[in-house]
């Protein structure tokens, strides 16, 4: 019997890696000579470099960047990814924006977008580039920031005009106050990210200004007031006019990270995919279930957001073109989903009170497995 697991984590409990772990157990508990394979698996969230660098037996690369305030310095880790099937991914590295500019970074009392920046973010392109990667996954969950991806151009020497005619030091980042006096950002005269591919992970589809873009709907858990979305919704939509670039604006997901979406569209020619294709894809999961029998997913809180391009949906679709079963094992569920595209969809709050599945979450997760797989293969037996 081949079993492979290929869960996200859950979150504020277990990283994917630790879930997929838990979840292994419980299946050799009841099928010790199972040929199990773990697949820790991301949405380009939290987790994703992770997910890439072990999947692909890669490596981390760790280095000191600005963090989500101009003053602050912080260490920060990227990933470079191993054995890849796909000469197009060779050399590539993979970023996390939130390791530099994440909003987990700030105190509640730091939270200001107008004061946050994605410099440190284009510092780690720029370091992991002179490292030698030609292609860079880059993945744009858990952002503090709203600047329109400006910090980051300014970090990879893309030239910057501002209305005041005032000249722009590589010392002094620019942060999302400062949207509002860039007259125009210039690309594609030497910069170092010339000829290098971006890809970003990308699950939003908010564009970068109006009543969905990026202010009005995640500027105030990044601390923006009213006044702030109106400032950075007048001062985005301005500057798309004037480098008539209203089109990129616009476009799914350019809202993304505080505008970093439309940035990296506008001035570094990348591409959005959604976070679980490119975690996939680069780790050849759907090569895996070829061979299973049965693939094992899950997350935190299985709910109606979960069938929107999460983990637990995308394994669930390349589970059905292996024609394998799928099991969804989560922490919590609301109990009103079925989904034909899951053979069964189990909680640890099916049978413990969400206090001790919190708290003991491994060993529940473990039990729980136990008993998920013996009973799926009580009924393929019979079968």
């Amino acid at each position: 019997m081949r079993i492979v697991i290929a869960p996200d984590k859950f979150k504020g409990c277990l990283t994917a890696a630790q879930v997929a772990e838990a979840v292994a157990a419980g299946c050799r508990d009841v099928e010790p000579d199972a040929e199990i394979h773990l697949h820790p698996m991301s949405d380009g969230g939290e987790g994703f470099v992770e997910a890439l660098v072990r999947a692909t037996d890669g490596k981390l690369v760790h280095t000191n960047v600005t963090g989500p305030l101009p003053e602050h310095r912080i260490d920060a880790t990227y990933g470079i990814l191993g054995c890849v099937n796909s000469s197009a991914l060779s050399p590539c590295a993979v970023i996390e924006m939130s390791s530099a500019s994440g909003i987990a970074l700030l105190q509640t009392d730091e939270l200001n977008p107008l004061a946050t920046t994605t410099f440190g973010t284009g510092e780690l392109i720029v370091h992991a580039i002179k490292s030698g990667a030609k292609h860079i996954l880059l993945g744009i969950g858990g952002s503090a920031t709203i600047d329109a991806g400006i910090g980051a151009a300014q970090a990879c020497g893309f030239t910057i005009l501002m209305k005041d005619g005032s000249s722009i030091s590589r010392s002094e980042p620019l942060c999302g106050r400062d949207i509002g006096n860039v007259l125009m950002i210039k690309h594609g005269r030497g910069e170092i990210t010339g000829g290098i591919s971006i890809t970003v992970a990308c699950d939003v589809t908010n564009p970068l200004y109006g009543s969905n873009g990026a202010a009005a709907i995640y500027g105030p858990q990044k601390g923006a007031t009213r006044d702030d979305i109106a400032f950075f919704d007048q001062a985005f939509e301005s500057l798309a006019k004037r480098m008539n670039i209203e089109h990129v604006a616009k476009t799914p997901g350019a809202g993304a990270a505080g505008g970093l979406g439309f940035g990296m569209l506008a001035f570094f020619n990348s591409k959005l995919e959604p976070g679980f294709n490119i975690v996939a894809s680069a780790t050849q999961l759907h090569v895996k279930l070829q061979h299973a029998d049965l693939v094992i997913t899950g997350e935190g809180r299985f709910d109606h957001s979960s069938l929107q391009g999460k983990v637990a949906s995308g394994v669930a679709d390349l589970a059905s073109a292996a024609k394998i079963d799928c099991i969804a094992i989560c922490g919590d569920r609301d109990n009103t989903i079925a989904d034909p595209r899951f053979t069964r969809i189990a909680a640890l709050t099916d049978v413990v009170s969400k206090e001790i599945a919190m708290a003991e979450t491994i060993s529940q997760l473990r039990q729980r497995t136990a008993t998920v797989c013996a009973e799926w293969t009580a009924k393929r037996k019979c079968s």
